[in-house]
């Protein structure tokens, strides 16, 4: 039987993505789950590549009390695209239920090692229209800032990443 993990996505101001995932690996305070991207309007591009689509696979790792999460981007023929990194206010876990808390900026790194900022003109509107305050701005660029300087150094992402890659299904 296929163990589920209940994904609780939280997005300022109010919206909520709840589904069921296929848990991969229970590490305590690691969770390795397999999903697929739906619902999304249109693909992301990074740097002129289509990098996200529905369709396309991931293995995400929450790292339970950090403040990011990581998903290993595949396309519907299972080539892998890259890591994105989502800066979060939290990760929670409660048995089988986790719970995060987006904080707009996002960070995606093809396999060839460069690195992107994303999403930076969605965190400068969520701090002009006061749905976060300066602080927790700072503290969403500072965390990216941190993750990029740690992958350049060699240190990011976690070992775990390169453990579990997508199985054929």
């Amino acid at each position: 039987m296929v163990r589920k993990i209940h994904l609780i996505y939280r997005r300022i101001p109010n919206r909520i993505l709840e589904r069921e995932d296929e848990l991969i690996a229970d590490l305590g305070d690691i969770i390795v789950a397999k999903s697929k991207f739906e619902g999304m309007i249109t693909p992301l591009f990074v740097n002129g590549a289509k990098v996200i689509d529905n369709g396309y696979k991931m293995i995400y790792f929450a790292f339970i009390g950090e403040k990011y999460d990581i998903l290993k981007v595949y396309d519907r023929e299972g080539n892998f695209k890259g890591i994105y990194i989502d800066v979060l206010a939290y990760t929670k876990r409660e048995g089988d239920n986790l719970e995060m808390l987006d904080l707009f900026l996002d960070i995606f790194i093809f396999p060839n090692g460069e690195a992107f900022l994303l999403d930076e003109e969605e965190l400068e509107m969520a701090l002009n229209y006061g749905l976060i305050d300066k602080e927790t701005f700072d503290f969403a660029y500072s965390k990216a800032e941190e993750i990029i300087k740690k992958f350049r150094e060699g240190t990011f992402p976690p070992d775990v990443v390169w453990e579990y890659s997508l199985s054929p299904s």
